[in-house]
């Protein structure tokens, strides 16, 4: 029997229509909520142990207490919630293109969205993370944050849309670098494989970088998935 789905909510968008599904996944037997855009697959809470380990990964590598952490990417909120969840994390602003995902937070139609939106270190900027990016424009400005952390595109050669590539190029590494504090860290979620080509790039601008291979259970097709996290960090004083 196939499970029942509730749309929850669908809107019309500048990228398309977009709607937030519910459903019981029997094979993980939980509730499952999806992001549909134009009917294809944006975003999921079947698995988010990657989303997870990215926040918590760049975190572990910034010394010091009253951090301030800009995240590209709102999404369901998991990466959000687990820079949250450092206390020392003084301030977190998110920056989400698309309107109605930051609503559905707001409104707490998503598990995690009173927890997320309602933290009082929390600030939702509405706008495109890669066009701020490109012009420099606020939050995305220059050495002041000790974490940036983005979770938008499915990987650095299969962006949602073909302007998002500048971010990986030279140009868009330096001016990811230019926005961190000495001893920060810029960490990006990718669906792919390690990318040498990026990693190279990222090493043209960041004295440390690496890459953490996330491996989890996918019962969904019997076996294990990968995600990968790529992590560069910049001099200190």
């Amino acid at each position: 029997m196939a499970a029942r789905v509730t749309e929850v909510d669908w809107q019309t968008t500048p990228w398309g229509e977009i709607s937030l599904r519910r459903r019981h996944d029997p094979i993980l037997d939980h509730e499952v909520f999806e992001v549909l855009l134009n009917d294809e697959y944006l975003m999921s809470s079947s698995f988010t142990v990657a989303e997870q380990k990215l926040a918590s990964l760049a975190l572990g590598l910034v010394p010091g207490a009253g951090l301030r952490v800009l995240v590209g990417g709102l999404g369901l909120g998991y990466t959000a919630r687990e820079v949250l969840i450092d206390g020392r994390v003084n301030q977190m602003t998110v920056v989400e293109a698309i309107g109605p995902v930051i609503s559905w937070h707001r409104q707490g139609l998503v598990p995690l969205g009173h927890e997320v939106s309602g933290d009082q270190r929390t600030t939702v900027h509405e706008g495109d993370f890669f066009d701020l990016m490109q012009r420099g424009a606020d939050p995305c400005t220059a050495a002041s944050w000790d974490v940036v952390i983005v979770d938008i595109d499915h990987s650095p050669r299969h962006t949602l849309a073909p302007e998002n590539v500048w971010l990986y190029t030279e140009e868009g590494s330096s001016a990811l670098a230019a926005l961190l504090a000495p001893e920060g860290v810029f960490a990006l979620w990718s669906n792919d494989q390690p990318d040498e080509d990026y990693v190279r790039v990222l090493q043209n601008h960041f004295p440390k970088v690496s890459t953490d291979v996330v491996v989890f259970p996918n019962p969904l097709q019997g076996g294990t998935s990968t995600n990968t996290i790529y992590v560069a960090q910049v001099a200190g004083r």
